[in-house]
């Protein structure tokens, strides 16, 4: 049987991370309430905008059972804005965070949407990513890395994919571009 793997679907590409964890094994359910996080393996914050995003987990009451899903152990997966969740705190126009993940996050570190660009991850990338071309809209950057934090990819010398236990964060969108490497990652997690 497929583990089902839940996707916060206040905003963002909901059906492009379904169709990525489809491709790696995975049965993918939207998540709107905590109760919906019972019955889920591991869990993707997609990437939007994190203000609104962070609004709706607020107004759904679901801060608290976020932080309690991950602290449990379960792989939890933030991209773009959803890495900004994860993070220890968010810079240029804070806003709330849930502190899973040992970094800063620098809201919008690339520009403005305009500056969206593509770029293929620094050799040498760990997990068997090479080649991987990572889409960048509006994203962070992470920095102030904390001692537990793993770098497993870098676009020009930036980590742009890090993971700290059972937290997995990538400042880009891998649900675009038909790669599901990057998902097959957290499905790793839900293996060890």
């Amino acid at each position: 049987m497929n583990p089902a793997v839940g996707i916060l679907a206040v905003q963002g590409d909901v059906e492009a991370h379904a169709r990525a964890l489809r491709a790696v094994g995975a049965a993918p359910r939207r998540v709107l309430r905590a109760a919906e996080l019972a019955d889920c393996a591991a869990l993707v914050l997609p990437g939007g905008e994190s203000t609104t995003i962070a609004m709706g987990m607020e107004r759904l009451g679901l801060w608290a059972p976020l932080r309690h899903f991950a602290r449990k152990g379960r792989p939890i997966f933030g991209t773009c804005a959803g890495a900004i969740l994860l993070a220890r705190q968010s810079r240029n126009a804070p806003v709330p965070t849930l502190g899973l993940l040992a970094a800063d996050a620098l809201r919008n570190a690339y520009g403005s949407q305009v500056d969206s660009f593509a770029a293929p991850v620094d050799a040498g990338a760990h997990c068997g990513l090479a080649g991987l071309r990572c889409t960048f809209i509006r994203a962070p950057r992470l920095c102030e890395l904390g001692a537990g934090v793993q770098v497993l990819a870098r676009v020009d010398g930036w980590p742009v994919l890090v993971r700290q236990q059972n937290v997995l964060a990538a400042t880009f969108h891998p649900e675009l571009g038909g790669d599901s490497r990057v998902h097959a990652l957290l499905m790793r997690l839900l293996l060890r």
